[in-house]
């Protein structure tokens, strides 16, 4: 995982001052001249707190909605980058923006509420039920967008496919002419059949044998590869079961295959108007892709803010005080911030110091494994977009 990419959403109990909160988290990950972490604010409104039931009942569906929107915008990356692996235009670390062409980790750093979208005034369950409502829809869209593209992009490559590889499977209607066959013969019939190169010379030595009624030096090569060669032979049609019997008895394959200009202009025609579609289609979705990216990530640390709001109100209890903070790690400095934050807050809940103890504990409301639970309130975000969540 890059050193960057993880960032830890903390909240502890306000001082006389949010500021002093924060300056005293900034002065203890400072080691001499050294930093262990950068240490950003992040602003969380005054939001209506309820009542302790709806809390502890909305923290639980919150860490629900937060797995699922951070699955959707994980979704989305994925998505955009298997989009443009397939162009050949750009890296995904360039397309992902989020509100005015601002990088994920500028926004996380620089977060502000977005209180037009989601009105401050309302109750904690409503802003919820329209995050969890919006990325829902744009969820499904996407799957609507990516499935229509794919088909069209499936059906295309297996057309391609069928222009390349071996003569014993590829449409060779590309690979002949109209002067290669005899045509409109009441009595006579162009084969087109595959003979292995190293059995040319058996090719050439025996066809005529096959029957009396084939024409004889009719046969001729039109096209090789590695391994195949591509003959033409013209038979008189009523022999031609008994001929195409001979020729797998002999391991040359007879291709079923009619030369029709019209058919093969279709099949052309085919390929270049699904191949014009995918392009039609190829920009308005790259640019979904990236608005919706935008739109679920902003969401999902929409959501961030109101489990630090609901798990610090439950945590540190009324009034509402308390300083959401963000520490994003330098180089392997983990254990040792760790350490420092739990010297710092560890009077906060000092059962949470001993591994032995919280292993047995239940944390009503707090949906927090041993592992993930400490005096202050933690959430870990990481910003690789297509690396798995742990």
């Amino acid at each position: 995982m890059s050193q960057l990419s993880e960032y830890w959403l903390i909240s502890a109990p306000g001082d006389k001052t949010p500021q002093q909160t924060y300056d005293k988290l900034c002065q203890a990950l400072k080691s001499g001249n050294d930093k262990l972490a950068e240490t950003f604010k992040f602003n969380i409104p005054d939001l209506k707190v309820g009542t302790l039931d709806i809390l502890v009942a909305l923290s639980d569906d919150l860490n629900k909605i937060d797995s699922y929107i951070e699955g959707v915008v994980r979704k989305v990356a994925a998505t955009l980058e298997d989009i443009l692996e397939s162009s050949a235009k750009g890296n995904l670390t360039e397309n992902l923006r989020v509100v005015g062409d601002t990088p994920p980790q500028v926004y996380l750093q620089k977060f502000s509420w977005d209180a037009a979208k989601y009105p401050v005034k309302q109750p904690l369950r409503a802003i919820a039920d329209v995050i969890s409502k919006d990325v829902t829809h744009i969820e499904e869209e996407l799957k609507t967008r990516y499935n229509k593209y794919n088909a069209l992009k499936g059906t295309l490559e297996q057309l391609e496919r069928k222009t390349t590889g071996s003569l014993l499977t590829r449409n060779i209607a590309d690979l002949v002419k109209k002067e290669d066959f005899i045509l409109d013969s009441e009595y006579l019939v162009t084969l087109v059949v595959i003979v292995p190169k190293v059995l040319n010379e058996d090719w050439f030595k025996n066809y005529e044998r096959f029957s009396e009624k084939v024409v004889p030096r009719s046969s001729r090569v039109v096209f090789e590869d590695g391994e195949h060669q591509m003959v033409t032979v013209t038979i008189f049609r009523t022999i031609q079961d008994e001929f195409k019997l001979k020729c797998r008895e002999n391991k040359f394959m007879v291709r079923d295959f009619q030369y029709d200009e019209n058919e093969i202009q279709a099949g052309k025609d085919e390929m270049d108007k699904l191949s014009a579609e995918k392009k039609k289609k190829f920009g308005p979705l790259v640019k979904w892709l990236k608005i919706n990216f935008g739109e679920a990530f902003v969401a999902w640390i929409h959501i961030k803010a109101l489990r630090v709001f609901t798990e610090s109100v439950l945590r540190y209890g009324l009034p509402v005080n308390f300083q959401a903070m963000l520490v994003r790690p330098i180089k392997k400095n983990h254990k040792r911030i760790r350490d420092l934050l739990n010297q710092l807050y560890g009077h906060l809940d000092s059962t949470a110091l001993s591994g032995q103890q919280m292993a047995a504990m239940d944390i009503p409301g707090l949906n927090l494994s041993s592992s993930d639970y400490f005096p202050y309130v933690f959430y870990k975000i990481t910003l690789d977009m297509l690396e798995p969540t742990r």
